[in-house]
């Protein structure tokens, strides 16, 4: 198992332009909100128990995850929200756990959006925060996702906050400004984070 640096930070705030950033350095990359897709992708079991529970309305035309309805659904009825995380969270941990095993460099970075809210930091090596103040947070959502600033605003209110982000974080990275503003932060943790892995007690 390679040495896990976990990479978290709330909505708009940039953790994709840094992973991309730490990719580019040859740091493997294993993305929670990627492995969620796959895990109910069109012929999955865990598609196939969704759209028996809920029916197909839950489904696309092309057979895929119609993600809004069901986000929809699980809004208002807290218990199909936990029916669905039970369904979803063990899947998503051993495919977390599958790609963390295989990664080819010397440590993997975890991208977790929900790191705090989940309380995951514990099975990271290193927790790593992406932090940008509240009203740049509001700004880039407001724009990436075309929704009013009162959705943006509900979105930030249900994740964790920047005080309890920054309390598990071993190292930040200020993403306020410009994108290519992090790359000299970036390249310095990557040498850090393997000199670390170098040193750290081999897992199995």
């Amino acid at each position: 198992m390679a040495y896990i640096v976990a990479l978290t930070g709330g909505i708009g705030s940039g953790k994709t332009t840094v992973a991309n950033a730490f990719a580019r350095h040859g740091a493997a990359i294993v993305d929670a909100d990627v492995i969620a897709r796959q895990v109910v992708e069109p012929g999955t079991p865990a598609l196939a128990a969704i759209a028996e529970r809920f029916g197909n309305e839950m489904l696309l035309p092309d057979g895929a995850l119609n993600r809004a309805a069901l986000r929809q659904r699980i809004f208002s009825h807290p218990d199909d929200k936990t029916w669905l995380n039970q369904l979803l969270h063990p899947l998503i941990h051993r495919e977390t756990q599958r790609q963390l095993a295989q990664a080819a460099s010397p440590y993997a970075l975890w991208v977790v959006p929900l790191l705090v809210e989940n309380g995951l930091q514990d099975r990271a090596d290193r927790v790593l925060v992406i932090d940008v103040d509240t009203e740049t947070q509001l700004a880039r959502t407001i724009a990436r996702d075309g929704i009013s600033r009162e959705q943006a605003q509900s979105i930030l209110a249900a994740q964790a906050t920047r005080q309890q982000r920054l309390a598990v974080a071993d190292d930040i990275i200020d993403n306020s400004g410009a994108a290519q503003g992090i790359e000299p932060r970036v390249a310095a943790l990557h040498r850090r984070y393997l000199e670390l892995a170098a040193t750290a007690p081999q897992q199995d």
